[in-house]
């Protein structure tokens, strides 16, 4: 007797891929931070009277955005008052922020690109403030990348395709010559918005929901390596 064939469609899977740059996101993508955002936004909301959850669906939003969301009550004054009070948290609490597997060494990889090809080949695109991507980042021992993008330069952040439009042009790229790598959904509709082809790392969010939005799926930054292939990069799955 035949098996019933599986209904789930297999994630796609477009890697290799040919790109001019990477436009990276930070949390849950080059480091692990979620235990510190989940802290901070729990005891936050805790403090505003409600028991509400951060949750998978909040990772990669701008907090103002979140907060509007979770609490669409809130009049400005509050609003304005719940984002400073979420920024502090945040600052305060960078306790067993680490680097993801595969991290330091994609960046060499991408550091050594550039060199070859005497351009930048990679920036960061984050959801955090300039000011709470320092206090994190600070933890990595790792250069701050040219070109950075946080939530406080731009005027619509994630899913809204502003960030990586702004992230390739800082790098001299376009937006479709750029694979952008994303660990959340609103991060994935971003990349996928502004043009970009998209790699989704399965750190914060079911696969099964990141599967849709993503031209591949991966576990860490580990899965991938990157290489010059002519004028542009080679971004593979590592050892295929």
């Amino acid at each position: 007797m035949t098996a019933p064939s599986d209904p789930t469609p297999a994630p796609a899977d477009a890697l290799p891929l040919r790109a001019s740059g990477l436009l990276l996101d930070m949390d849950g993508t080059l480091i692990d931070s979620g235990p510190s955002v989940e802290r901070s936004w729990n005891r936050l909301l805790r403090e505003l009277g409600t028991d509400v959850e951060f949750g998978p669906e909040h990772h990669g939003k701008p907090a103002r955005r979140v907060l509007a969301e979770v609490l669409p009550g809130l009049e400005e004054a509050q609003l304005d008052a719940a984002h400073r009070r979420i920024e502090e948290l945040e600052i305060e609490d960078v306790d067993g922020i680490v680097v993801l597997p595969g991290t330091e060494r994609l960046l060499e990889e991408l550091e050594g690109a550039a060199a070859e090809l005497g351009r930048a080949t990679w920036t960061i695109v984050t959801s955090c403030t300039r000011p709470l991507f320092e206090a994190r980042w600070a933890r990595t021992g790792l250069a701050v990348p040219a070109g950075l993008v946080t939530a406080d330069q731009v005027s619509r952040g994630k899913p809204d395709p502003e960030p990586f439009v702004l992230g390739a042009e800082r790098i001299g790229v376009r937006p479709q010559e750029c694979i952008v790598v994303e660990d959340s959904l609103g991060g994935l509709r971003s990349g996928a918005a502004a043009g970009a082809r998209t790699i989704a790392v399965t750190s914060t969010t079911p696969a099964s929901d990141l599967a849709p939005l993503a031209d591949a799926l991966v576990t860490s930054l580990d899965d991938l390596e990157v290489r010059v292939d002519g004028t542009q990069l080679m971004l593979s799955r590592r050892g295929s």
